[in-house]
């Protein structure tokens, strides 16, 4: 079993940590735009339009892109695909992949749940960009993503999930008391790894 990976998902919590920090560290594991500004080890998209822009620059051919069959981009080559597809999310199935790939610890960053403006808009670094919805939009429904968060959890007990917190340090009821989770804020991830300090 490996070490470290880190999960990144899009939530605005993330904005202050540089992945190109997290790399000789860990593994790293990403969704969707974040292609657009990092290339992690593992890029995961699971939405036909987010797909076709990702291919459309080619990036699948230099890097390693997990998606769902779908015969929009049946034939776009070099594309990774899940057999059988999960149907889920884009930030949870990475953590899925992450855990299938066997860490001892999976760091979750930018998994905010909640929206912003006091949970009423979206909670997105990319909002305002191609394939995104507004910076005013009504928060996204984040039902499904804690779903498929816990059951990734508690089918792995062995590997142990640190979740960074968005700044409330909001933590979801369904992700309260499983033994092998546990929540924390940024400063404490920072104190974790002091490399991740700017420096510049």
């Amino acid at each position: 079993m490996s070490n470290i990976a880190f999960v990144l998902g899009n939530g605005t919590s993330r904005e202050l940590i540089n992945p190109n920090k997290l790399r000789s560290i860990g593994k790293i594991y990403g969704c969707n735009a974040l292609y657009r500004t990092f290339a992690p080890d593992h890029l995961v998209a699971v939405d036909a339009k987010m797909v076709r822009e990702i291919a459309g620059s080619g990036y699948q051919n230099k890097h390693s892109v997990w998606t769902n069959e779908n015969k929009n981009y049946k034939n776009i080559p070099n594309l990774n695909y899940f057999r059988p597809s999960k149907g889920w999310s884009s930030g949870p199935t990475a953590l899925w992949l992450a855990s299938r790939h066997c860490y001892k610890t999976i760091y979750i960053l930018g998994f905010d749940y909640t929206g912003l403006n006091d949970g009423a808009t979206v909670n997105n670094i990319y909002a305002d960009t191609p394939n995104y919805k507004s910076s005013r939009a009504t928060a996204t429904y984040h039902g499904n993503w804690l779903k498929q968060t816990r059951q990734t959890i508690k089918e792995n007990p062995e590997i142990k999930y640190v979740r960074v917190t968005e700044p409330r340090g909001f933590i979801p009821k369904e992700l309260v008391n499983i033994k092998n989770i546990k929540h924390i804020k940024m400063d404490e991830f920072m104190q974790i790894f002091p490399s991740l300090y700017d420096d510049q």
